[in-house]
Order: structure tokens, then C-alpha cells, then sequence
């Protein structure tokens, strides 16, 4: 399929979620001061800008290290490549921000940390002190699961609290936030319910999956994301992507940031050494 046929799609996904956002929105009664100009991102220019250089590809690539097992030689051996490719951060777990902020000091290259995760079950109190204990170690961009039950359950106020209260933390530090709705988990309403709360949170991105769940991210999930966020909140696509043709799926649906732990082989394909 071209590229040009490929975005077609994508934008007719968009146009059908947009449609599916705005009748589903009438029936939630959020809070009359909900931001309803979503301002436009242009999906297709920043698409075609990102691939045109794997420099500019990697600028937007979370190099992401999750898995429970890594060694600190594994740490090491991401923050090189973080270094050498010019990747947007370095996505470590919590016990790994210090070497990575170490590792990566004088280079302008952020550390990335995930919190309440991977099953967005932890106290509002939690997440709070984790995003202060954390950026004081070094780390300037946050990943949070959101609270899944509490969001099924209907308690909204609560779910709005935990994010803005976090999303304060952050921000007061010098950090930006993203959160991270599972995707996989939810229904096309709690999707939109959910990135709504989030934006009106604070949120700085919405992200798709956190990779640990029953499926990762969707070009549709990604396309309805944007469709809410418009130009409000960054959109970042997370969980199965491997390839260069997958960073490509997902930009042109309308993600502007990408986490992924093969990285490297997606700017190899693109040109990088």
C-alpha cells in the first residue's frame, strides 16, 4: 500500500472516530468548561517531515528499556544509543533514572521514567511521591498509567484528581507528562471519556498502551486520540512497534511520538549506521 493510500485510510479512521468522539461526548455531561476547540495538528506535514531523515525519526523515539530483568550493563548499552542516535529520551524504569541521568548528563537528552505501572492501580499519594522522588533523581519526562478500575468504575473526579495532582508534581520540577490509557482495555467511549479527563488534567501527551497488556498500540486508537487531542496534548503511540513501516502506521495516524525499544533497527532502516 502507498503512503498516500495508507494516510487516506488513516484520515478516514480519524474522520469516523471524530464523529464516534462527538456523539459519545454528548451523553458524558463532562464539565461545562471542557476545552472544545481542539485546534488542528497537521498529521500528514509532520508525518512526511519525521520520515524524511532518520535524525528527525529519532528525535521523536522514546528508546524505551522496561523489561523487569535489565541489567544495569543493559542501562549502559541504551544510553550509548540514546546518545549516538539522538533518540528523544531514555525510557528506564524507576530503579534506573540515577545511572540513566548519570549516563546521559551535558547531552540535553532527557531521562524517561514510568510510574504506576504497568497496571495503574496505585494511590494518587503514590504516583505523587514517585514523580517528586524521581525527577530529584534526574528524570524530565514521566509515564503514568492511568487508573484503569477507577475510570471503568465511573469515578471520573477521582481519576481527574490523581493526574492533575501528578501532572502538578511534574510540571513544578521541570518534567512533562504523559499518560497512559491501555488502550487494549478500554471501550471506544471510556477511550474518549479518558483522554478528555486527561487533557483537562494536564496531561502533556496521551499514550496508547504501555506494552504489558493484552495488545499495544492501533492505528485507530492513535487516529481517536488525536481526533480529542487535536493540538492540545501530544499523542504517543506505544506497545508493538517494531519495524519502520509500524513508526510509519502510527505517525501518519497521528502520533507525534513514538516508545519503542527497537529503536535502533527502525532508524537503521531509514539510513542510520
Amino acid at each position: 500500500m502507498s503512503t498516500q493510500t495508507q494516510f487516506a485510510a488513516t484520515t478516514l479512521k480519524a474522520s469516523t472516530f471524530q464523529a464516534e468522539y462527538t456523539e459519545a461526548h454528548s451523553n458524558f455531561d463532562l464539565d461545562a468548561d471542557l476545552d472544545q476547540d481542539n485546534g488542528f495538528f497537521d498529521v500528514q506535514s509532520f508525518a512526511a517531515e519525521t520520515l524524511a531523515d532518520w535524525r528527525k525519526l529519532a528525535a521523536v523515539i522514546d528508546h524505551t528499556l522496561l523489561k523487569p530483568e535489565a541489567t544495569r550493563t543493559q542501562v549502559e548499552n541504551l544510553c550509548d544509543e540514546v546518545i549516538r542516535y539522538g533518540f528523544a529520551c531514555a525510557m528506564l524504569n524507576p530503579v534506573w533514572v540515577s545511572t540513566a541521568a548519570n549516563l546521559l548528563s551535558g547531552t540535553g537528552i532527557p531521562v524517561g521514567v514510568v510510574i504506576g505501572f504497568p497496571l495503574g492501580a496505585s494511590l494518587a499519594s503514590t504516583l505523587r511521591h514517585e514523580a517528586q522522588s524521581l525527577t530529584k533523581l534526574g528524570a524530565r519526562e514521566i509515564d503514568m498509567v492511568i487508573s484503569i478500575g477507577q475510570l471503568k468504575s465511573g469515578q471520573y473526579d477521582a481519576v481527574e484528581r490523581t493526574i492533575r495532582s501528578t501532572a502538578e508534581v511534574a510540571h513544578d520540577n521541570g518534567a512533562i507528562l504523559k499518560v497512559i490509557l491501555e488502550t487494549c482495555l478500554l471501550s471506544v467511549e471510556e477511550k474518549l471519556r479518558a483522554s478528555e479527563i486527561a487533557i483537562h488534567a494536564g496531561t502533556d501527551f496521551l499514550k496508547t498502551s504501555t506494552g504489558f497488556s493484552t495488545s499495544g498500540a492501533t492505528a485507530a486508537d492513535v487516529a481517536l486520540l488525536r481526533g480529542v487531542a487535536g493540538s492540545r496534548c501530544g499523542v504517543k503511540a506505544s506497545g508493538g512497534i517494531r519495524t519502520l513501516a509500524d513508526a510509519r502506521t502510527m505517525l501518519e495516524a497521528g502520533a507525534n511520538r513514538i516508545g519503542a525499544s527497537a529503536s535502533v533497527a527502525m532508524v537503521r532502516e531509514l539510513g542510520a549506521e
